[in-house]
């Protein structure tokens, strides 16, 4: 293998296969409609493609990066295997009850989300152990092993193991599990206490449950994917992004494949980072919106914030508690069913919605004419002017406008006066359900948003800026280079990198520093062991240490940043100094009085980034492009008017074009409204400023 490997980042969506591919003469990128039958099929002929515009052969490739929404698709689409869910006898029922809190208070009719295992599979073990980790009742041998030949006749196709306190004693798990490997050979088993070792059955036992749901079927997929490489002759080793924003082996994938949930937001919240690091942007958001979803996530000082949990497949918009609940390491982000295949629908009092279904690729938008009849964003823009019919995705797909319309007009045609009128509802509604969503994220993390610069990339998110931009009070956006891909080339960016939890409580007034260093040292040779597996021994590391806090009597903890040492009983002053100053960022102030509590611990170790390099940046257009006459609609001003049409390569730094204008390019555009100006930045990047705004 060459020195300086070539590199592919492949991202699989609900609408497009996105890949990126890096080589000694820069990057070159595709865009192809996702093969929902055989995903690799079309990473496959993504991977030629690339390689082929590169001008090096498939058997090139030295390494490819994976993300995929194959394991999100299968929990909300329920299409997982049948799993067994074996639990302490007594607690079968903590996945159906959840915290007993109702997400909509006043609903008489709520329906809560079912859970994946069914009552009759939950198999129950007299046993239990203590918060503290001491056996309460010993399980008995023969219990066991009748409990496993049990599972072995049920015909299943994978086990989660979820005991109580398991995560502080995991000695019960390991018996169950080696007693079903005994008797059933090869049915694949996930353990609470590997998968979420963490405080909370609820979120534990759904976060394992889920992972036994989805093991086969990732496991068929990534043995499928290799396969296809090696018949192509790509002999590269592949890895997977996962969702805190590294990078796993694929071992580590097929026996974690939960921590592969929000692999695909997670490259375009690095990508994002990347660009916001060397444009000296300390607070940005990132704002990915692609065939399928809008992604939005907070970058402060150029590292995307992470939850220790989060909720996936709800069932009502913006409402936790309505979906499912997983502790595994995610960078933090709202996601919501807006993209360029969401689909425009009246609702029973008259109103246009739209999302969160999708046309997805099968058979996507109307205008695709692959058999779609239903409305999309994507048919409002076209009919609105925002994209070009002949040049959409470099001309590889040719869209119909004459479809689009007729789509508007018989599903929307009863609340709107003609086509371009229903597509501007269309737009208008998108639009202000993402600038919600911003929004309502920046609020639940006390932050301003119009302080922010805002990120954008995928294939619809340049479309949106600017509206978005106008909607949300911001002054300023990025468009980086390849935004059309821009998770693949996060994909590129990304670290190799592994998380570590561990459940252990303790009151800060009796802290025990021993106890702590004990299980960081746990923490830290099982994150290295992961990592070791992906980028070799000897690789420069970072590490990076959290302690999930609270007052005592509250409810749920907030992350706080420690330095990673050796901790004495002396810290305990500075560990409540860290506490205080987060919780007073995210509420304004603190309580005073109150007992501190840790409740968990998370260990973040990844390679070491490369320094980025600083962009030149170009407040001031010092030339202004040229371009041919075009039309779009500007929904600010509810008018459609006069724009120029730039190429995208024409923007070169320093170069500007002022609004309204549309910049061009193979995998989106870029809609500059009449109250912004863009102009090309060092690195290739589009800057949005606000026209008052500007230098």
């Amino acid at each position: 293998m060459r020195e300086d490997p070539i590199r592919a980042g492949v991202d699989i969506g609900g609408t497009f296969t996105d890949v990126a591919l890096e080589h000694a003469g820069g990057l070159s990128t595709c865009k192809l409609l996702t093969d929902h039958g055989a995903p690799e099929r079309a990473i496959m002929a993504g991977l030629e493609r690339a390689a082929a515009r590169a001008g090096v052969a498939p058997g090139d490739i030295g390494q490819v990066i994976h993300g995929t929404t194959l394991v999100t698709n299968a929990l909300i689409e329920r299409r997982g295997a049948r799993v067994a869910f074996i639990t302490t006898d007594g607690f079968r029922d903590v996945i159906e009850m959840r915290t007993e809190s109702r997400f909509e208070q006043y609903d008489l009719n709520l329906v809560l989300p079912a859970p994946l295992v069914a009552r009759a599979d939950r198999l129950v073990l007299a046993e239990r152990v203590a918060a503290d980790g001491s056996v309460l009742l010993a399980p008995d041998a023969d219990a066991i092993a009748a409990l496993a030949e049990t599972v072995a006749a049920g015909g299943y196709e994978a086990v989660a193991v979820g005991f109580l306190h398991a995560y502080a004693n995991d000695a019960h798990e390991r018996a169950m599990a080696e007693a079903l490997n005994r008797a059933a050979p090869g049915l694949p088993v996930s353990l609470s206490s590997a998968i979420s070792p963490r405080m909370r059955e609820f979120e534990r036992f759904n976060t394992v449950i889920a992972n036994a749901y989805v093991q086969p079927l990732m496991a068929d997929y990534l043995r499928r994917l290799v396969e296809r490489l090696r018949a192509a002759g790509i002999g590269a080793p592949v890895f997977m992004m996962h969702s805190g924003g590294g990078l796993i082996g694929l071992e580590t994938a097929v026996q974690q494949p939960v921590r592969l949930l929000e692999s695909g937001p997670a490259g375009g919240a690095i990508y994002a980072a990347g660009f916001a690091r060397a444009h000296g942007q300390a607070r940005t958001l990132s704002f990915d919106m692609g065939g399928t979803t809008a992604k939005i996530c907070l970058i402060e000082d150029g590292t995307p914030r992470t939850a220790a949990s989060f909720e996936v497949a709800r069932t009502w918009r913006f409402r936790k508690g309505s979906g499912m609940a997983v502790s595994t390491p995610v960078v933090e982000m709202v996601e919501i069913g807006a993209g360029g295949g969401s689909i425009a629908w009246v609702d029973g009092m008259g109103r246009i919605r739209v999302g969160p279904r999708s046309a997805g690729s099968e058979p996507g938008p109307a205008c695709y004419g692959r058999g779609g009849d239903e409305p999309t964003v994507t048919d409002a823009n076209l009919v609105l002017g925002r994209i070009d019919a002949d040049n959409f995705a470099g001309g590889a797909i040719a869209l119909s406008r004459e479809r689009a319309g007729a789509a508007l007009a018989a599903r929307l045609g009863g609340v709107a006066p003609d086509a371009q009128a229903a597509a501007f509802a269309v737009t208008e509604m998108v639009d202000e359900n993402m600038a919600n969503a911003a929004r309502v994220h920046a609020v639940e993390n006390g932050r301003d948003i119009e302080s922010y610069t805002m990120i954008a990339f995928g294939g619809g998110a340049p479309l949106h800026a600017c509206r978005q931009c106008e909607k949300l009070g911001i002054a300023a956006a990025l468009i980086p280079p390849g935004a059309g891909v821009g998770s693949a080339i996060g994909f590129l960016r990304a670290p190799f990198s592994y998380e570590a939890t561990r459940g252990l409580f303790q009151r800060l007034s009796e802290f025990d520093a021993g106890a702590v260093n004990a299980a960081l040292a746990v923490l830290e040779a099982e994150a290295r062991a992961f990592l070791a597996r992906g980028a070799g021994q000897g690789a420069a590391t970072a590490t990076r240490l959290i302690a999930h806090m609270r007052y005592g009597g509250q409810g749920w903890e907030i992350p706080v940043v420690l330095e990673h040492r050796r901790f004495a009983e002396s810290d305990r002053a500075a560990i409540r100094a860290a506490f205080e100053a987060a919780y007073r960022q995210l509420f304004g102030r603190i309580i005073e009085g109150l007992e501190i509590e840790i409740a968990n611990w998370a260990l973040r170790v990844a390679t070491a980034l490369p320094p980025v390099q600083e962009a030149r940046r170009f407040l001031a257009a010092g030339a202004e492009a040229a371009g041919r006459p075009r039309e779009f609609y500007d929904a600010a001003l509810r008018a459609t008017v006069a724009a120029r049409e730039v190429a995208r390569a024409d923007m070169a730094p320093g170069v500007g074009v002022d609004g309204p204008a549309v910049i061009v390019e193979d995998e989106t555009a870029t809609i500059v409204t009449s109250a912004f100006r863009a102009i090309g930045q060092g690195d290739g990047s589009l800057l949005l400023l606000r026209k008052e705004a500007g230098a």
